[in-house]
């Protein structure tokens, strides 16, 4: 199949929020989804491998590009053996798709799938023995591939959100009700207008900044990652303007995760027990075994004291548990 890729501008130096390890080959490398749109990630391989080597592919946060917690997550794991890429989805990072700074959860599905296709026909890869990981938003999107996908056998979803549910029904469920999603919307129709005849789209912004004093505990949390030294980038949405108002539209009607409970492959669902977002992590988690006959490699792994972007980089305390990761990886990939 000869599909043409679009012309990206790929960005050749190290720019990375974490150290380029000496223990990996690093390369850039490209692929295309089904809708034609091509994806940009990075490849780590781990040194004087031989043979075909189990891969995974990583994503996430969402809003956040592959040179902050995705290419740290997967330089990490290609340090203990496993090939891996992790991707900036459509639209975002240095990814193709034009009109830029859309989400999709049918397109982002995608995207994870157009990995795996990647990674199933590369020359290093046992296309048998191929993972998938997601961070944050991206954590939701890999549960919600792991149900369409039969060629992942092992998924982690890390420090979750389901962005279908937050966009519908707000933070902790506050807007869960007809009349603030009927305002959302009318909000989403006004904007799309006022776009069109603007001959643009109007960004959202991203992580508040100047950070108010009286923020809630989860947006100084995320403003201590996006707009620090910590894991600042230039091309990150969240670091930066964000996504477009009408970024997520689509997400209010279209829940992801229906058929969770019938992922017959292994998941791992890690999250802090102090992150604002562990609901979503425990109720997808729930939702995962409730009525399913696949529950034997399933589990939800708390960590104690960790907040939602400690999973990102590690935090102070260094508490992204790739000792688990790496074990989950080794068993399931096999």
């Amino acid at each position: 199949m000869n599909m043409k890729k679009e012309e990206l501008k790929l960005t050749q130096t190290w720019d990375k929020t974490f150290p380029k390890s000496e223990l990996v080959d690093h390369s850039k490398v490209t692929f295309i989804n089904r809708y034609g749109i091509t994806l940009a990630a990075d490849m780590y391989v781990p040194k004087n491998a031989e043979g075909r080597l189990p891969a995974i592919a990583v994503s996430g946060p969402f809003g956040a590009v592959k040179e902050q917690c995705s290419g740290l997550y997967a330089q990490t794991m290609a340090e203990r053996g496993f090939l891996t890429i992790a991707f900036d989805p459509s639209f975002t990072g240095e990814s193709g798709g034009n009109v830029r700074y859309m989400a999709s959860p049918d397109i982002n599905t995608e995207d994870f799938m157009a990995a795996v296709d990647f990674l199933s026909l590369n020359d290093r890869v046992d296309p048998e023995r191929i993972g998938i990981i997601g961070i944050c938003g991206w954590g939701g999107m890999a549960i919600n591939t792991a149900v369409l996908d039969t060629r992942v056998k092992a998924t982690v979803a890390s420090t979750m959100y389901d962005m279908t549910r937050v966009n519908a029904n707000g933070y902790f469920d506050s807007e869960d009700n007809e009349e603030a999603r009927y305002a959302k919307k009318a909000a989403m129709c006004a904007q799309r207008t006022a776009d069109l005849k603007a001959g643009e789209y109007k960004l959202g912004g991203g992580v508040v900044d100047p950070l108010p004093e009286d923020a809630p505990y989860f947006v100084k949390d995320y403003y201590d990652y996006y707009k620090t030294e910590r894991g600042y980038h230039e091309r990150s949405l969240n670091s930066n303007g964000g996504w477009n108002v009408i970024g997520c539209e689509s997400f209010i009607n279209q829940p992801i995760l229906k058929y969770s409970n019938e992922i017959r492959s292994a998941v791992l669902i890690i999250h802090g027990d102090k992150a604002h977002s562990c609901y979503f992590g425990k109720d997808a988690f729930r939702n995962m075994v409730t009525n399913s006959k696949y529950t034997s490699n399933k589990e939800l792994y708390l960590i104690p004291g960790a907040s939602h972007t400690d999973l990102y980089d590690g935090g102070k305390d260094h508490v992204i548990p790739f000792d688990k990761l790496t074990d989950f990886f080794t068993e399931y990939l096999r």
